[in-house]
């Protein structure tokens, strides 16, 4: 089982105002800390955006890197997200990554609203979907989409809608899946053989299920600890990682944590405990 560390389980986080953002000399110093081998780069601009110096600072810790979380706007008919992505791919050349992993960003801050997609929009989403597969297949890195909470891809139907209209692979993210009111094992069992990376999410689902109804918004869920160190939680790892074995899954599982920090955590202690955690309990089921 090949398991990487993604800073969002620090608090490292796109969104403006998400808390302490820690740095990434702790971050990637623990991740390497706690026996794990390779990092995902986080938000746009928390390492360096020169591609030589990303690739100096995660080869400074000698972990491998996984690919890029990356939120780009593909349903917009006036809007072209290639550009963004073709400067992201340039810092994977230098720094490395195989993984470019979608997110359909609303183009909204944060992950709380949302607009809803008319039938063009859809197709506008397909079309880029593809669009940008092509254009990274052709520079040897993988286009996947991430579903999301509060990305234009969010709920059950529209992960189903995107996967059976589409060539392009999943991120099983599933925590943001089982939010979106699917069922993670069906889904899994259901799309086995589209899953590209897998972003291992355990959540307290009393709590996820309050997301759909609109009892609570997202950054109030994570400020609550709506999600968990993997085997705390509700999420059936050990079906998904069965069945992914046995429809010949070779791929990562990223270890997150969605948290907001109030402030910098002590020097010996802090997320690092709920990352070790999640590793010694995926690892078991490898």
């Amino acid at each position: 089982m090949k398991i990487a560390g993604a800073p969002i389980s620090w608090g490292v986080c796109e969104v403006p105002g998400w808390g302490y953002q820690m740095d990434p000399e702790r971050v990637l110093t623990e991740m390497k800390q706690i026996g794990l081998t390779a990092t995902e780069f986080g938000p746009q601009g928390w390492l360096p955006t020169d591609a030589v110096e990303r690739a100096a600072v995660v080869g400074k810790f000698g972990l491998k890197p996984v690919g890029a979380f990356f939120l780009a706007v593909m349903h917009d008919p006036d809007f072209d997200p290639i550009p963004m992505v073709d400067k992201e791919l340039d810092a994977f050349e230098a720094a490395g990554g195989d993984f470019l992993i979608l997110a359909a960003d609303s183009g909204r801050d944060g992950y709380d609203d949302r607009p809803v997609l008319d039938e063009k929009g859809w197709e506008t989403l397909f079309s880029n979907l593809s669009r940008i597969r092509e254009v990274c297949a052709a520079r040897g890195v993988t286009a996947c989409l991430h579903p999301h909470w509060g990305t234009m891809v969010q709920n059950a139907d529209e992960i189903e809608r995107v996967l059976d209209n589409s060539t392009v692979g999943l991120c099983l993210d599933t925590g943001h899946i089982a939010c979106g009111g699917c069922d993670v094992v069906e889904l899994v069992k259901k799309y086995a053989d589209r899953v590209d990376i897998v972003h291992a999410k355990d959540i307290r689902k009393e709590m996820t299920d309050k997301l759909l109804p609109g009892e609570i918004t997202w950054s109030e869920g994570i400020k609550a600890g709506m999600f968990t160190p993997i085997g705390q939680g509700d999420i059936d790892f050990a079906t998904i990682v069965k069945t992914l074995d046995q429809a010949g899954f070779d791929g990562y599982y990223v270890l997150e944590q969605d948290i907001m920090i109030d402030e910098e955590p002590p020097a010996d202690g802090g997320p690092v405990e709920n990352a070790k955690a999640s590793l010694e309990a995926l690892s078991a089921l490898g």
